[in-house]
């Protein structure tokens, strides 16, 4: 090999260990993102979207398997939907506080209505972008979250501090209704889980999850268990 080939390939060699440098230190200074959507093309879409904007940490189809990945993996930031199968976003965020209290979360969702936004911060999230909006806003939502601010899209009207200044409503929320554990049963029992199926999701017994049901039916005047999936869905709790 002359002396030139070697030099040239040496060059070569030293480019790409700086390349590979760079890209690293890239990745160390993005931000850490953890991505829950059940729709997998929605969810891969978004990931994609994504890359080369955010370290993707992981992505993953329900609400309790975000919950799991999140305590494991420490994001910096959850980018969820509001209907996740097993445990709607909602509630996820509400034990993100004690979970992981530096980790913010970012609503992308189809629900424009006032009720579901309010309902998203008062829980603790700190953005809400519904799927309409363009990609860059969604960026622009991630920065502005990530400064220490709350973000809301501009689709929506009227802006926030006028939406969180506002009355919960007369009849109260799901929140205001209904225990965590009520919450819990009733998505299950509206994904069509049986009492013993709920009751290995939730590690109780049957008979525990016989009488939330039957206490879920009392308090929101349901007759049968149709009754009870059509107030989950109005609630967001699960997705058509």
């Amino acid at each position: 090999m002359s002396i030139t080939t070697a030099l040239t390939e040496n060059r070569v060699e030293v480019q790409e260990r700086a390349k590979d440098s760079e890209a690293v230190s890239t990745s160390a200074t993005l931000p850490r993102v953890l991505v829950a959507e059940q729709h997998t093309l929605v969810r891969h879409g978004l990931c994609n979207l994504l890359a080369g904007h955010v370290q993707l940490v992981g992505d993953v189809a329900d609400g309790r398997a975000l919950l799991a990945a999140v305590t494991r993996l420490q994001p910096d930031l959850v980018m969820l939907a509001i209907a996740l199968p097993g445990l709607n976003g909602l509630d996820v965020v509400r034990q993100l506080a004690r979970l992981c209290p530096h980790t913010r979360a970012i609503f992308v969702t189809m629900h424009d209505e006032p009720a579901f936004v309010r309902e998203a911060f008062r829980a603790g999230a700190a953005g809400y972008v519904i799927k309409r909006s363009p990609f860059a806003e969604l960026l622009l939502a991630v920065q502005e979250v990530l400064a220490g601010r709350r973000y809301l899209c501009k689709a929506i009207t009227p802006e926030l501090s006028t939406l969180l200044s506002e009355a919960a409503p007369a009849n109260g929320t799901l929140a205001d209704k209904l225990t965590t554990r009520q919450r819990e049963v009733l998505q299950l029992v509206a994904e069509g889980r049986t009492a013993q199926q709920a009751a290995e999701v939730l590690h109780i017994s049957r008979k525990t999850v016989e009488y939330h049901k039957a206490s879920l039916m009392r308090s929101l005047g349901a007759h049968s268990c149709a009754e009870l999936t059509r107030y989950a869905f109005a609630h967001g709790m699960i997705g058509p």
